[in-house]
């Protein structure tokens, strides 16, 4: 059983003077330019690789008491067998009071993903998919009102639920990480060439006001 788990933070419920107006074949996407923030809610999401379905909670806050009280609830449908929880390392996740409940419940295991590997983590796709169905062009004129469609979202998804599969092996991916570790000398290369050059410009222009000031003063004097 593996659970792919994280948080969605600081979701803003923005409410704009006039709803969104949807693309068309003869016009662009319109929004007003003025807008009203009526507050943000965090969204604490589990993700069941295997069926797809999704375990969502929005909450105001995020902070250890706060996850491992969504970790509990994430975890008990699955109550006799063993859980996998695939997650990153944030500190959060990591308290005293997390580790304790690991060790008082030793069929939940947590696997970390590599630091600025969090898209190895599925959760993070469906928040992607989340964030452009549901959120993104929505108006919202409370908190309430988002949260009550992040709600009706995960109701529908639910629904008819899409677990994910890998389209690339992991030799193909573990390919382009090699590909892109040998370009990396070079775009450090360029990077110090541009720094270079930015710096010789700057000089260059330094010196030039500050002759330019001289030959104004000797200029005054004469």
């Amino acid at each position: 059983m593996v659970l792919s788990l994280d948080e969605k933070t600081q979701i803003q419920a923005l409410d704009r003077t006039q709803p969104l107006l949807p693309i068309e074949f003869d016009a662009a996407e319109k929004r007003t330019h003025d807008y009203v923030r009526h507050g943000t809610t965090n969204l604490f999401a589990a993700f069941n690789v295997a069926t797809g379905k999704v375990i969502g909670e929005c909450r105001p806050s995020r902070n250890g008491a706060q996850f491992l009280a969504f970790l509990k609830k994430a975890v008990a449908p699955h109550r006799g067998r063993d859980v996998h929880v695939v997650l990153d390392n944030l500190s959060t996740h990591t308290t005293p009071e997390v580790q304790a409940w690991l060790d008082a419940n030793p069929h939940v295991h947590f696997h970390f993903t590599p630091k600025g590997s969090s898209w190895m983590n599925q959760i993070e796709t469906w928040f992607g998919i989340a964030t452009r169905q549901a959120i993104q062009r929505g108006t919202f004129s409370s908190v309430q009102v988002l949260i009550r469609t992040i709600r009706d979202y995960i109701a529908a998804w639910n629904a008819n639920p899409r677990p994910f599969q890998w389209t690339a092996t992991a030799d193909e991916i573990l390919a382009k990480v090699h590909l892109v570790q040998k370009a990396m000398p070079l775009r450090v290369d360029y990077v110090m060439v541009a720094v270079r050059a930015m710096v010789t410009v700057t000089s260059a222009a330094t010196s030039i006001t500050r002759a330019g000031r001289r030959f104004r003063c000797l200029g005054a004097v004469a």
